[in-house]
């Protein structure tokens, strides 16, 4: 009986070093994946929720994204709190719009991750767009805006989906 123990336990310890080890391979190629998609500028941040200045975080149920590439910059996502001016088509509800102008910062934090700055240059609306990724691919984005108080989103970072046509 004391045999078949002490193997159970021998097993055991064995295939924890060996996954402990399989783990730290997979967060080492997701890091470096996540390395790439942000210096080739080729990624989609996917917002899961959102926070306002003034106010409690909000999940969000439909499909809000950033998509960054390296000629255009897509954001699609959603606003609530102050405005400090009321738009001209009451469609413009979100912070939606497409740059092909864009300023783009890489800093390394030093924990881990990245910081981008993200500051589009033919959009009169958003000064800066703060992204924070870390190493697993989950990210913080704060949008600062010159026509209503900032908002952040929780959210992925990813590859591009290519649309099929």
């Amino acid at each position: 009986m004391k045999n078949i123990f002490t193997n159970s336990m021998i097993l055991m310890l064995v295939f924890c070093c060996f996954s402990d080890e399989s783990f730290a391979q997979d967060k080492a190629e997701k890091t470096s994946e996540v390395k790439q998609m942000i210096d080739a500028k080729k990624f989609e941040f996917i917002a899961q929720s959102m926070t306002p200045t003034s106010g409690r975080m909000r999940q969000l149920t439909s499909y809000y994204s950033l998509i960054v590439k390296p000629d255009t910059l897509n954001s699609d996502l959603p606003y609530a709190g102050r405005a400090y001016s009321a738009p001209m088509d009451p469609a413009a509800t979100g912070v939606s719009f497409i740059s092909t102008s864009y300023d783009y910062k890489i800093t390394d934090r030093k924990k881990g991750g990245w910081d981008i700055e993200i500051r589009p240059k033919d959009v009169n609306t958003v000064q800066t767009m703060q992204l924070t990724v870390y190493d697993n691919g989950s990210a913080y984005l704060r949008v600062q805006s010159n026509q209503r108080q900032p908002i952040s989103y929780n959210g992925t970072v990813g590859a591009v989906k290519e649309k099929k046509q």
